[in-house]
């Protein structure tokens, strides 16, 4: 009698992370990818669905920066301290994803060093997830930052003692002061401070990298259409490709990049479909000719002020517009019904919301 098929819910029900687990994954895989070639891409519907935000941080600095300063044993070994426990294989994993701890000869592969240096990282990034103020507004970069950091001190870091300086940064989200707030945690006047200076300052570049991409694009008014503001949104989008709606101050400019910025991440959070924007900049006169409100954030008339209003290529509008919502602190219209979402920033950056 034919076994009956396995099906991938079963994988699932008793995956515990053993080892021989973690070589089977390979193995499937690598037998996916033989008739699949696509089927793990990031694009792909079911990724899609698995993802609960619409994406899931890519944490692959997290990864690299990790194998970077750990260094990876695939034999156990003592703590250099104790000569005992806690005993450490792979990379820097003291205990296996069933939560077993690693006993003296234990051996492992590099496979398996890194399937339980993802499985930890995960772990991790759940942990902050719960515990970190602003967490899903942080780039993957600052994400990767926090995930070294903390696979090197402990995920349970934020608000213990010990470590004030950082946590008063991230609740305050005083993200320019992060990169200094982590220098201070390098075992200052021990043998081991050089290294952790090292690599503080890794982890501080890394989320730095965010910071950077945060700053205006160095465009002005008269830049060709063509310009980019971001990697993917053009300065002619602001205006439609409108000369008559070409912005006429350098404010205007600036406000722009920030909204670019964020619609840089919308994109990101729906797989790289494109952003298609309606309205952007309208001077008084097209303002009032498509009758929008006298103190439309639209006029751009004032630094810091201005808005866009737009959609996702082949996305959902509502998902588009809940994601805003959760993300963008500052003014959002509801504008889903009408096939749109309204992204703003008014004087003094409130946080607004209103239905169209």
């Amino acid at each position: 009698m034919a076994k009956a098929p396995i099906k991938p819910s079963d994988l699932f029900r008793y995956w515990k992370g053993l080892p021989h687990q973690m070589a089977a994954i390979v193995e499937l895989e690598a037998e996916l990818l033989k008739v699949a070639p696509d089927l793990f891409n990031r694009d792909q519907s079911w990724f899609q669905t698995w993802s609960q935000d619409g994406k899931q941080a890519d944490l692959g600095a997290a990864l690299q920066l990790i194998q970077q300063f750990e260094g990876c044993h695939l034999e156990a070994y003592p703590d250099p301290l104790s000569g005992g426990d806690p005993w450490t294989i792979g990379w820097g994993t003291t205990r296996y994803s069933d939560g077993r701890k690693v006993q003296k000869g234990d051996k492992i592969n590099r496979v398996e060093a890194d399937m339980l240096l993802r499985s930890e990282v995960d772990r991790i990034a759940e942990k902050l997830r719960a515990t970190v103020p602003f967490w899903v507004a942080m780039s993957d970069q600052q994400k990767c930052a926090l995930i070294s950091f903390a696979y090197n001190l402990g995920s349970g870091f934020y608000g213990t003692a010990g470590f004030e300086t950082i946590s008063k940064r991230l609740k305050a989200k005083e993200w320019a002061k992060v990169p200094e707030a982590l220098l201070l945690y390098r075992n200052p006047g021990t043998n081991v401070e050089a290294g952790l200076k090292r690599r503080r300052e890794a982890e501080g570049r890394l989320w730095g990298l965010a910071e950077q991409e945060r700053q205006p694009a160095k465009l002005t008014p008269a830049s060709p259409f063509s310009a980019h503001i971001t990697p993917h949104i053009r300065l002619g989008e602001f205006a439609l490709d409108q000369e008559a709606r070409r912005f006429d101050h350098q404010h205007q400019v600036d406000t722009a990049a920030e909204l670019a910025t964020f619609l840089e991440r919308v994109r990101g959070a729906f797989g790289g479909k494109p952003i298609v924007i309606t309205s952007g900049f309208r001077p008084p006169a097209i303002n009032r000719q498509v009758g929008g409100a006298s103190g439309s954030e639209h006029l751009y008339d004032a630094p810091g002020v201005g808005a866009v209003d737009f959609f996702v290529h082949g996305a959902d509008i509502y998902a588009v517009q809940d994601w805003c919502d959760k993300n963008w602190p500052y003014s959002v219209g509801y504008g889903a019904a009408k096939g749109f979402v309204h992204l703003g920033i008014r004087k003094g950056k409130p946080k607004a919301r209103w239905e169209y």
